[in-house]
């Protein structure tokens, strides 16, 4: 059986029922997800139908290796990827990794700030 995948809309659900997330609209159309004001943790459609997100330090090269995710243009050195819709992970994955990016982006904000958004 073949993994269930997120279209954009479920993409886009999920991120803004994560704690704190809002999201805007940058640079010509591009879908933003940020927290605590303007610290990103994904976006949508920032080269065509798209999705870029951070990812762990230690993971960012082997995400990199997978069929259909490279490195994110502009934000390769901060570990960000990007995939192509439709996105090549399955649901679960996608949740998890996206989760991983808000958390990423979560804590190197001030202490203070993290209360409430940590999960």
């Amino acid at each position: 059986m073949k993994a269930a995948r997120m279209s954009e809309e479920d993409v886009a659900t999920f991120c803004l029922a994560l704690p704190g997330a809002r999201e805007d609209y940058k640079w010509g159309g591009v879908r933003v997800f940020s927290i605590a004001g303007n610290k990103m943790f994904a976006l949508q459609n920032l080269r065509g139908a798209s999705l870029a997100f951070k990812v762990d330090k230690d993971l960012f090269l082997g995400h990199c290796d997978r069929p259909g995710i490279h490195p994110a243009p502009y934000l390769a050195r901060a570990q960000w990827i990007i995939m192509a819709t439709p996105y090549p992970l399955g649901a679960q994955e996608l949740q998890a990794l996206l989760q991983r990016s808000h958390q990423l982006v979560v804590r190197k904000l001030p202490k203070r700030t993290q209360v409430g958004l940590l999960l």
